[in-house]
């Protein structure tokens, strides 16, 4: 199975267009540490690739990967599909982008179809552009991607995305848990974990590699950098530091572990930050784009 990172960013991007805070202007004095949004190619083999989740810069995602590019006919493509963690803005805008007529196969929870066909109907939308084939996922019903490939969809929250408003539906927001039937190979992809409870922490136990919600370092982040109001955990997304934190609970794990989803405010983005280097100490990657995993 590989795995190819193909951005780490939260919201926004880094930088976010509108966002003066100490990390964006950093990022705006030195473009190397740009980032795209948090995305993950997988494939079986190397040949079908299928996308966790399709942002708004996924054009360029994969226009700067070889591995996911056009060919050898005109419009042959390597890309086969997208599995969708949620129907947030940034994970589902960019299927708008992918509608020149390629055929592809998307998958998510009824909830989050049927949020893509009436609050923002992106099936509507596509219908008349793109051959999509809309398959509805089940929490712990594999999905057999290809001959090797299979993806399992687990849910980690229940937040439904602003636009939505209040949900009774239990499955909005999911990781997945990704395995190569030939080699064994397991990797969890998690771009949004509210709590790490015994469910999640049983998906996650016997990984190879986990990818996971790094959005903020501490959850009142956004507020003292005066960017928000909102603590982190009211977002759906559980700090790194701290006691009741993501790094403690991974660095206990034996596989490889990665975050991902980083939000701009994050002192994790600076590659000389006392944070960043504290993870790394304790075995925990930031991820990059152009990061690869072979399992």
């Amino acid at each position: 199975m590989l795995l190819r990172c193909l951005g780490v960013a939260a919201g926004g991007g880094y930088p976010q267009w509108n966002c003066a805070c100490g990390g964006c202007r950093a990022a705006r004095e030195r473009p190397e540490r740009a980032t795209m949004h948090a995305g993950l190619a997988v494939s079986g083999r190397g040949e079908r690739w299928f996308l966790l989740n399709a942002t708004p810069d996924v054009h360029h995602q994969l226009a700067t990967d070889p591995n996911l590019h056009p060919g050898p006919g005109p419009r042959d493509t390597p890309v086969a599909g997208v599995l969708l963690t949620d129907a947030e803005f940034d994970h589902t805008i960019g299927l708008l982008i992918l509608r020149e007529g390629s055929s592809l196969v998307v998958h998510g929870t009824p909830e989050v179809l049927e949020a893509l066909e009436t609050q923002f109907p992106v099936r509507n939308l596509l219908s008349d552009y793109a051959k999509i084939d809309w398959q509805p996922v089940e929490p712990g019903e594999p999905i057999e991607l290809d001959e090797r490939l299979r993806a399992t969809a687990f849910r980690t929250g229940g937040k439904p995305p602003r636009y939505v408003g209040s949900s009774e539906r239990p499955n909005w927001e999911l990781g997945y848990r990704l395995e190569d039937t030939a080699t064994g190979g397991t990797a969890v992809y998690a771009p949004t974990v509210p709590r790490w409870d015994e469910s999640f922490a049983a998906q996650v136990a016997d990984a190879d590699c986990v990818f996971c919600d790094g959005t903020f370092y501490t959850d009142e982040e956004m507020s003292r950098q005066g960017t928000g109001s909102q603590p982190g955990l009211s977002m759906g997304h559980m700090p790194i530091d701290g006691p009741d934190g993501s790094a403690r609970r991974l660095a206990e794990l034996r596989g490889r572990k990665i975050y991902v989803h980083v939000n701009n405010t994050n002192p994790i983005l600076d590659e000389n930050s006392a944070e960043r280097r504290g993870l790394e100490r304790q075995g925990i990657e930031i991820g990059h784009a152009g990061l690869e995993v072979e399992l």
